[in-house]
């Protein structure tokens, strides 16, 4: 070898190791940001008003009559929000779970009970609770679901409804007398007339209370036989029994169903769906299968496993002014904790109320109520839903402040879909609920750039808070009342976390009081706007064109 090219070469590799030993001592890794729910966002979506990426399903089972404005199926199916979360949708957004509308086989037929003839696009009327609707998918798509939502870093919350079947139609043969009542119904004046009755007209509501054997539907034995797997899911049924010891009861029948999509597909949680028409055992007894459940899937998927957070359960209480009332519900004559129920979290139906208040009453309130060392407990916020016919910005005319109470609030933040896109919720023609379930504006988001410049600030503050755990898991305090600015700290094990918040400031020039959260010197970037400055004399000062602040220090 030529000497000279010899020298060169010892050289180069003199000169690139030097430069590997100069980086592994100036580059430190980003530590990993822990996942805890009280921190999360959770995107909560309309299976079929989402996102339509196979048109082949969009009509089964004959469901052809016309229904009313926006009660018929859209399109939307399982494939299209795997589509969403591959595109990097949820992840820009900050979003690290999604929860979606049920998924399992809903009746053939339709009903109109007042307000207009209705398919059950909605998920909530369930026929068979061991298949899908083909109308969302199949099997394989959910399975396919779950593992892009892992590989993405997002957990994956499926709708549990024990309570009742679907309504009764000529397609559709009512359940047996020992697995459902059809009355009385409900008058929400006391625990028993809030439980032990029919929701509405014509939607048979499960027996829970009741621990006798009961066979089978005929009409579901004969199902499961056309569709050649009727060994099999009675192979599972004994299986399970013989497990459990459980009577072969309504309640116990369902709770094997619901949790094998825990045991096979590993997802992540269950938003529990009208909890309070329930006993609250029977809440104690799902939970308890689906921890189980849960630990099996994790014990043969351990390469799958995105965190050691257990099974995750929020339940939907209705009305439930959580905030105000505490963690004991009052049906009038008896009151129940259903935290004590294997409840982890519960819907808060206040947090549309307390938008209507300041920013620091709201903040400083919800942080010292959740973080009470005693009684705190974890709630899912809110401002949006499928069936709160009352949002807190039902014209969209406060998306952007919606987008900042939601986001920055303490505890967990449910984004309705299309809150961060401002989709309509006022469709002229709509009855009740249906207004709420237009498809989402996806062409809003490709063309029209107020749409555009709202979903980047949703962007930017749902990412600030995935970022950040102290935003609602944290502490916060006021720093400074005018300008406002405050501060979320967050202290756990090994990690710890801070952020200093200002809101409604003056755009351009600004100056931020960091109290004494960073210290003197420290540079620190505001996630907003990415500009950078040094903390001098306690405070920053920024020149953005914006009227928010998100200051974070960043790893080197």
């Amino acid at each position: 070898m030529n000497k000279k090219l010899l020298i060169f070469g010892l050289t180069l590799l003199s000169i690139i190791t030097a430069c590997k030993e100069a980086n592994q001592e100036t580059v430190t890794a980003a530590p990993e940001v822990p996942f805890y729910w009280e921190n999360a966002s959770i995107y909560f979506l309309l299976t079929d008003r989402f996102n339509n990426a196979d048109t082949s399903n969009d009509v089964n089972f004959d469901r052809t009559l016309e229904t009313a404005p926006l009660r018929g199926f859209k399109g939307g199916d399982i494939k299209g929000i795997t589509e969403k979360i591959t595109s990097g949708y949820f992840n820009d957004l900050g979003v690290n779970a999604i929860w979606f509308t049920p998924v399992v086989e809903q009746i053939h037929g339709g009903t109109d009970e007042g307000t207009g003839f209705t398919y059950a696009f909605h998920g909530y009327w369930a026929k068979d609770w061991t298949a899908l609707d083909p109308n969302f998918g199949t099997m394989e798509d959910l399975a396919n679901l779950v593992e892009v939502a892992h590989d993405n870093g997002i957990r994956i919350l499926m709708d549990a409804v024990i309570n009742h079947t679907g309504p009764v139609t000529e397609q559709d043969p009512q359940w047996p007398d020992n697995w459902v009542r059809t009355s009385p119904k409900c008058e929400f004046n006391s625990y028993e007339t809030a439980v032990h009755c029919a929701l509405v007209e014509n939607l048979p509501d499960i027996l829970t209370e009741s621990n006798d054997n009961v066979e089978l539907p005929e009409s579901l034995i004969e199902k499961w036989k056309s569709e050649g797997r009727y060994e099999q899911e009675m192979k599972e049924l004994d299986a399970f029994f013989e497990r459990t010891g459980y009577p072969r009861a309504p309640r116990f029948y369902i709770i094997k169903w619901l949790t094998d999509y825990v045991r096979e597909f590993g997802i992540d949680g269950y938003r529990a769906d009208t909890v309070r028409h329930i006993e609250e055992d029977v809440w104690t007894e799902f939970k308890n299968e689906c921890e189980i459940a849960f630990s099996t899937w994790k014990q043969q998927n351990t390469s799958a496993v995105l965190d050691n957070n257990d099974f995750y359960m929020v339940g939907e209480v209705y009305d439930y002014d959580i905030i105000s009332s505490g963690k004991r519900f009052d049906f009038g004559d008896v009151k129940v904790n259903y935290y004590d129920h294997g409840f982890d979290s519960m819907i808060n139906f206040e947090f549309k109320k307390s938008a209507n208040e300041d920013y620091e009453k709201m903040f400083s309130t919800y942080s010292t109520i959740l973080n009470d060392e005693t009684n705190g407990f974890q709630v899912l916020n809110y401002l949006t839903s499928h069936d709160d016919g009352s949002p807190f910005d039902k014209t969209r005319e406060k998306t952007y402040e919606t987008a900042s109470k939601l986001l920055l609030s303490p505890g967990t933040a449910q984004i309705y879909y299309g809150d961060e896109s401002a989709r309509t919720l006022i469709v002229e023609g709509t009855q009740g609920d249906a207004t709420l379930r237009s498809f989402m504006n996806w062409k809003d988001i490709e063309s029209n750039d107020e749409t555009k410049a709202l979903l980047t600030h949703w962007q930017k503050l749902g990412i600030f808070r995935s970022n950040h755990p102290s935003i609602g898991k944290g502490k916060h305090q006021m720093i400074s009342e005018a300008p406002y600015i405050f501060q979320r700290t967050f202290n756990k094990d090994d990690f710890s976390d801070a952020v200093v918040i200002g809101l409604e400031l003056e755009k351009g020039i600004k100056n931020i009081a960091v109290g004494e959260v960073f210290e003197e010197g420290t540079q620190l970037t505001d996630a907003y706007s990415n500009v950078s400055a040094k903390v001098k004399n306690g405070s920053v000062s920024l020149d953005t064109p914006f009227s928010i602040v998100l200051l974070e220090k960043r790893s080197q």
